[in-house]
């Protein structure tokens, strides 16, 4: 409610000000604009009655606003309204007239004078300002009745318009307080296509994204729970069958330990994908560069250890073989690589650089395209219904870098492309 009121009173005092800004533009600076428009209609006023002016002035009053002086051999007459018109007399008022038309000031009070100088004799139309506050008192009286009709209306509009942003506002902060409820139902119905519209069609996408997120991590949670228990039950069963004698005491060490190997490896990749959160707020991983050579040479050699039946090739086809990271981040991207292509390589594994691309390829069997585009998630199962993080890892570290990484199935064979 007071989300409400806030607005509506912040709207409204838009509102007020702006016809402040009307009021004064129409009250105040108007009319001064206005005063060109006013004296050319005095003057026209003047002018008009002066042909008939003789020394008989006082039949040609036309108007009692307008009074006029007539001058011929030194004798000087005027009409008898004169001193109502202005409280001057005629030979005073001829030392204020300069030129043939304009104005002057007596008491505060500004007159306005129109002359005619012919065979016939001198003659002036004088009058005061009366005539121009009148025109700009009919002028503010007809305007302000539009002007408070208008802020009404407006009001009105504005009074409505807030109301109907407001519920808005409130049926978003609705959404976003279900977020997590999944028995909540929008029936709210936007009949306009604008940006608040817009934004609760985002809060419905980020209540799925939340959704699928919440339910990947569920299911990361049982795959990691299931991938450390069966090395662990591994352990513990040849730890009771050497005790009870059923296993000799050698092999089952050397199945411990390789048990155990397997569980350091999880345990370091679990540790590496949580260390690239941290990595994120900071900057500085991107400022160095490796060169890439040096690094696929040194894995590429640790691996062949591991696979001497396979052929190893590595292709440079590029001048600039420098790319932004850090030793530690691309040796987990290569090794996470290659430890992947060792278990399904037949007879090769090739890597080529060119034109600042990074392609590993390796002969083993074409990926199903359904799980193609979820290989680097975390704990998605992939080939062979195994699960693991080596490949989650590359894609993150390779995001923080600015790289992608892409699977894609060769006639025969894969490739994981660098770009």
């Amino acid at each position: 409610m007071n989300l409400r009121h806030n607005l509506y009173r912040q709207i409204l005092t838009i509102v007020l000000v702006m016809f402040a800004l009307i009021y004064i533009s129409i009250a105040i600076i108007l009319p001064k604009v206005l005063v060109p428009f006013y004296e050319k209609n005095i003057y026209l006023y003047l002018q008009t009655p002066l042909a008939m002016i003789n020394n008989n002035v006082n039949t040609a009053e036309i108007d009692s606003n307008v009074a006029y002086i007539y001058e011929k051999d030194d004798i000087i007459t005027s009409s008898s309204n004169l001193s109502e018109v202005i409280n001057l007399p005629a030979n005073q008022i001829l030392e204020n007239i300069n030129g043939e038309y304009g104005k002057f000031t007596y008491q505060q009070k500004t007159y306005y004078y129109y002359t005619l100088n012919d065979d016939i004799g001198y003659r002036i139309a004088i009058t005061n300002d009366n005539y121009a506050r009148q025109m700009r008192s009919d002028t503010l009286e007809a305007l302000f009745p539009v002007l408070l009709i208008t802020l009404l209306l407006m009001l009105a509009i504005v009074a409505w318009w807030s109301q109907s942003l407001a519920q808005k506002i409130r049926h978003l902060k609705e959404k976003v307080d279900n977020l997590d409820n999944d028995n909540y139902v929008d029936k709210y119905n936007y009949k306009v296509d604008d940006e608040l519209k817009v934004l609760s069609e985002a809060i419905d996408d980020m209540k799925i994204t939340l959704h699928k997120q919440e339910d990947y991590k569920n299911q990361m949670y049982q795959n990691i729970s299931h991938d450390f228990k069966t090395p662990l039950t591994v352990i513990k069963s040849y730890i009771e069958a050497i005790e009870d004698g059923v296993e000799d005491e050698k092999d089952g060490l050397n199945i411990i330990k390789q048990e155990i190997k397997k569980l350091e490896i999880k345990v370091h990749s679990l540790l590496y994908l949580n260390k690239l959160t941290y990595f994120k707020d900071m900057e500085n991983y991107k400022s160095g560069v490796i060169n890439i050579v040096d690094l696929l040479e040194n894995s590429v050699s640790k691996f062949k250890v591991t696979r001497p039946d396979i052929k190893w090739q590595i292709d440079i086809l590029d001048k600039k073989t420098d790319f932004k990271g850090s030793q530690d981040m691309w040796e987990a991207i290569i090794d996470n690589i290659l430890s992947n292509f060792i278990r399904y390589a037949k007879k090769e594994v090739k890597i080529t650089v060119k034109n600042r691309r990074i392609t590993f390829y390796n002969d083993g069997p074409n990926i199903d395209e359904s799980i193609l585009n979820d290989m680097f998630t975390p704990y998605k199962k992939g080939i062979n219904g195994q699960f693991g993080l080596g490949l989650s890892i590359v894609k993150q570290t390779l995001s923080l870098l600015g790289y992608e990484v892409i699977a894609k199935n060769e006639r025969v064979g894969i490739s994981f492309i660098i770009k």
